[in-house]
């Protein structure tokens, strides 16, 4: 397996938290819900033209798990960190 597709797949995951967790405190299909998702893609590309990476099908399957894994993963951080009602909060059960 080649590290430069693994090492971009991470940082395609961590860029992806900050907008999964955006996007878990807009409203569904709204136009920052659809920002939270869009504009991490150039920044993608970005990292496959730069980084030489290629567009094969072998490193879609890593990109667009890390995608959807960093939008997901953000989604749980600002719930169990920042929950919109305090009694969401796991901290007291």
């Amino acid at each position: 397996m080649d590290t430069k597709l693994l090492l971009f797949s991470l940082l395609i995951f961590v860029l992806n938290l900050p907008f999964g967790m955006w996007r878990a405190g807009s409203k569904k299909f709204s136009w920052q819900w659809f920002a939270s998702i869009h504009i991490p893609i150039p920044f993608i590309i970005l990292i496959r033209i730069f980084g030489n990476v290629g567009f094969g099908w072998q490193s879609y399957v890593f990109f667009v798990s890390a995608f959807f894994l960093g939008q997901l993963s953000g989604k749980w951080l600002r719930q169990k960190f920042f929950p919109k009602d305090p009694s969401e909060s796991n901290s007291g059960k």
